[in-house]
Order: structure tokens, then sequence, then C-alpha cells
């Protein structure tokens, strides 16, 4: 198996909000973003370069957005962020595939996600 050109980059953000609806209006007004929606509580945002959600499963907290990377090989990469020193703390599974969640050293939160 070859590595895809999005292997381990940047590839999605989530935003937990209080309202979709009132950042969807936001978003969409302040800088033209794309919708679509995922139920209730979820919402899929497109700046035309770079996708991400709002989802209103969680509260908002300090640290902002999450940072959210792609990888051809799940388990490889939870091998490797605990190799290096991170924590994972949740697992998911969801329609279109699934991901882990973690902290780096300094505590800050991320993800990694595959569609394999």
């Amino acid at each position: 198996m070859t590595a895809s050109d999005r292997n381990l980059r940047l590839d999605y953000l989530e935003f937990a909000v209080t309202d979709i609806a009132a950042a969807k209006a936001f978003y969409g007004a302040a800088f033209g973003w794309r919708f679509t929606d995922y139920g209730p509580d979820y919402c899929e945002f497109d700046d035309g370069r770079m996708k991400g959600g709002f989802h209103v499963q969680s509260a908002p907290r300090p640290g902002g957005a999450l940072v959210i990377l792609y990888a051809d090989d799940l388990a490889d990469a939870r091998r490797r962020v605990q190799a290096a020193g991170g924590t994972i703390t949740s697992e998911l599974e969801f329609p279109g595939g699934r991901r882990f969640h973690f902290t780096d050293p300094s505590g800050y939160e991320l993800a990694v996600w595959t569609d394999r």
C-alpha cells in the first residue's frame, strides 16, 4: 500500500458550538463557507480548500477547534502517537470512518481519522 497525499497531514477541524444555525449564519456571512447538515447535532463546513465541522455533542472549550489528521493506517498512526509520548483518550466509529483522540505531552487534544 502506498501512502496517500494526505497521509499524516492536517485534514479536518471540528468546532464545538452552542448553536449550529448561528455558527452557519456567522461563518457563511463572514467568509462564504458552504454547509452540509448531517442531522441536528452535526454540520460540515467547506471553505473551498479545507473542510471541518460544527457539533453540539460537547461544550465549547478553551483551546479552540479540534485539529484532525488523516491516516491511511489508523493502527500505525495510533502506535506512532503512543511511541512519541501521546496518550489515547478515546476511540470512535462514525458513518464513513473511525478515529481516535489523543493528547500530546503538552496536553493539547487532537484526533486522527481514516475512511479505510
